[in-house]
Formats: structure tokens, sequence, C-alpha cells
């Protein structure tokens, strides 16, 4: 079994922890996590997939162990780690995207076509119909960036929210580890840390307004592509899996019996997608 090591790299001023694992002439696998998690989602996962590939999993800034950004933006998250790929020699290679890590990988593509050898997104949302009526609190704040509406959202940096992000839509809840959330609460309660996050709930409105240049990609490029996706995620639903054929007809879509953190449940079988979906 390939070792895991952890390291952290300064990018431009900004400290960018991460995981590493896998021989390092073998095809190359970037992981990409979102809200409100680090690469530690990825913990049951990489060592499936290490024997085979090339494994290199962030923790985007602002979440982790990585820095907060030097500005609260995707735009800024997916400069760090376009310039964190370059540094880590990451110069071809296929990006498994998660939730927040989806605009930031999509970005990516988009920027640089020729680096993309295939995009694996797990609930990685790139169209309207994929945003679930979860979203209305933030689509609240982006039409009216009040104080109100800004301090509304910090019920979403709690434990309690972010145990529910976990369990719901899990046919068994005991089936969930409380390390995953209760390390993301640590994370996210840390001095700082809530006010990235809510700048970046207002910023989501950006990654939408993308949606359509995202899309272009798809079509254009036409990327080795593979969905797998949790069906019972309360914020990006089926629909938006099912999108992804629209603009490139030869995607494959897979969907689980679980919740928004599909891994939680499903490694082993993502894992065994990813395998037979990369080679």
């Amino acid at each position: 079994m390939s070792s895991i090591h952890y390291r952290s790299t300064d990018v431009d001023g900004v400290k960018v922890f991460y995981r590493e694992a896998g021989s390092a002439g073998a095809e190359k696998l970037l992981l990409l996590h979102g809200f409100p998690s680090s690469s530690h989602m990825f913990r049951d996962l990489i060592p499936l997939l290490a024997d085979r590939y090339h494994i290199i999993a962030p923790d985007l800034p602002g979440f982790g162990q990585s820095d907060n950004p030097k500005v609260n933006s995707f735009d800024s998250i997916a400069d760090t780690i376009e310039r964190f790929t370059e540094i880590v020699g990451f110069d071809r290679f296929a990006v498994y995207v998660f939730d927040y890590g989806a605009p930031t990988g999509f970005r990516l593509a988009v920027r640089h076509p020729e680096r993309i050898t295939a995009i694996i997104s797990q609930n990685g949302n790139a169209y309207v119909e994929g945003l679930s009526e979860g979203w209305n609190p933030i689509r609240a704040y982006w039409e009216d960036a009040s104080q109100a509406n800004r301090d509304a959202l910090r019920a979403l940096l709690t434990l309690e929210t972010t145990r529910w992000q976990y369990v719901h839509g899990v046919p068994d809840e005991t089936e969930v580890s409380p390390d995953g959330y209760t390390l993301d609460d640590y994370y996210i309660s840390r001095p700082g840390a809530g006010t990235v996050q809510l700048d970046l709930f207002g910023d989501y409105k950006n990654n939408v307004a993308l949606y359509p240049m995202f899309q272009e990609y798809f079509r254009t490029h036409k990327p080795r592509f593979l969905a797998v996706w949790g069906r019972k995620d309360p914020f990006f639903l089926p629909p938006g899996a099912e999108a992804f054929k629209r603009d490139i007809p030869d995607a494959r879509v897979t969907f689980f019996e679980t919740g928004h953190f599909a891994l939680e449940t499903h490694a082993i079988e993502i894992a065994a997608e990813i395998g037979e979906f990369l080679g």
C-alpha cells in the first residue's frame, strides 16, 4: 500500500497544505474538496486509488490546514490552486471536483484545457437545474447583500448544520463517522474563518454566472467525464448530474443512494467507478 504524505508549500505567500500518495510516474489525479470540508474528506478514497495514480489533494485556501486567502473569492482560490499545480508538477492531470471544488476545477479547465485529461464530478454542479431550494438563503444574500442577510447565513456555519450536511439523505446515519463533521466545525470556527466563508457565500453567485462558460468548455473540448452523485444531496440535485450529458454526450453518470458527502458511505464504490473510468 502506498504511503500518504502530508505536506505544505508556499503559493505566493499563501500556505497550501496537501496530501500526496502514489508513484510520481503514474497518471496524475487532483482531488478538490468542498464546503465546509478539507482534504480530510478523501481519507478513505486515497488509499483505494494510490496503487494506480499519483494523487494530490490540497486544502483550498481558507479551509483545513491552508492559510486564509488574500482575497475571499473563487477566482482567487482558483488562482492559488492553479499556481499550486504548477509548483507540485501537475502539468497534465485528471481532476476530481466536489461542491466548491467544482467551480475551482472548472476554472482551471477553462483556462488550460490542455492540462485536463479527465474530470470526475462528485456532486460538483455546473447547471442551474442542479441548484435546489436549499440555496434560497444564500440567493437572498446575492440579491441583497445586507448585514441582516449576511448574518442569517451564520446558521450555515454551526456544528448542527455541518452534521446535517453529512447525514441528510444517508439511509443509515450510523455509517457516517463523526470525525469529518467535527473536524470541519473546528476549522470553520477558528478566528477569521467565518468571514472567509460568508464572503464565499456571497461570491458563489459569480460561479453561477460562469455556468454558460463552463458549459461551452464542455461542448467544445468534450473532456472524458464521470459524474458520481449522491442522489439525496439537498443542495445539488440529480438533474444537475444528468445535464452534463447534454454537453458531453459520452459523459458517464452514476447515482448512489446517499447524500451530499457520498464518500462517507460509498468510497469503495466510487473508487471502483473511477478505476474503471480512468483505466
